[in-house]
């Protein structure tokens, strides 16, 4: 189940991003390279911190995971040319952002993540992966006046129910039936 969760959780980031919209614009597809790349590694950073015996203190395993992360996100900014901007120079907003992010959206939720890799199954807590597209689309298009199209309705679909796919305890008898199980069978 999990399996097909985590395919149905692909395909819809696929559609997602693939629409004709997004795909024409200057750099969508340096950025979708990225994007892929980013996901592959939190995959394996999600699978190394669920079976890696590392320090207790999730705040320590936070600050590893960020470190890396930055260290990567710098190496890769140079190697485009990406154009930096200090943060002195960002308005009091973007400032406030910014900080609310680095806590809420890093800190927080990061160690609230390795603490959750440590006691379920790293495919459930990679649901959050699915799942934040969707909230994403849903607040652009209540703040932002960002158009929802028929492929991001399609794209939200498969992501939930890849998400439900990923949760559910049942098995599908199809797969039952392969592997020389049935259910109810012990």
């Amino acid at each position: 189940m999990s399996v097909v969760g985590v395919a149905l959780g692909f395909i819809g980031i696929y559609l997602l991003v693939s629409q004709k919209e997004i795909i024409q614009q200057e750099g969508s597809l340096l950025g979708m390279f990225l994007i892929f790349l980013a996901m592959l590694s939190w995959g394996y950073g999600s699978l190394f911190v669920a079976k890696a015996r590392l320090p207790k203190n999730y705040f320590v395993n936070t600050g590893y995971q960020m470190v890396t992360g930055g260290g990567m996100m710098l190496l890769f900014s140079l190697i485009i040319g990406e154009e930096w901007t200090s943060p002195l120079a960002w308005s009091g907003k973007v400032q406030l952002s910014m900080l609310l992010l680095v806590i809420f959206g890093s800190i927080v939720a990061f160690t609230a993540f390795n603490y959750l890799l440590q006691t379920v199954s790293p495919e459930k807590v990679a649901t959050s992966t699915y799942v934040n597209p969707i909230i994403a689309l849903i607040l652009g298009w209540y703040f932002l006046d960002e158009q929802i199209t028929l492929q991001s309705v399609i794209a939200a679909i498969i992501l939930l129910t890849g998400v439900y796919f990923i949760n559910t305890k049942k098995k599908l008898v199809l797969f039952s039936r392969f592997s020389g199980k049935m259910p109810g069978r012990k």
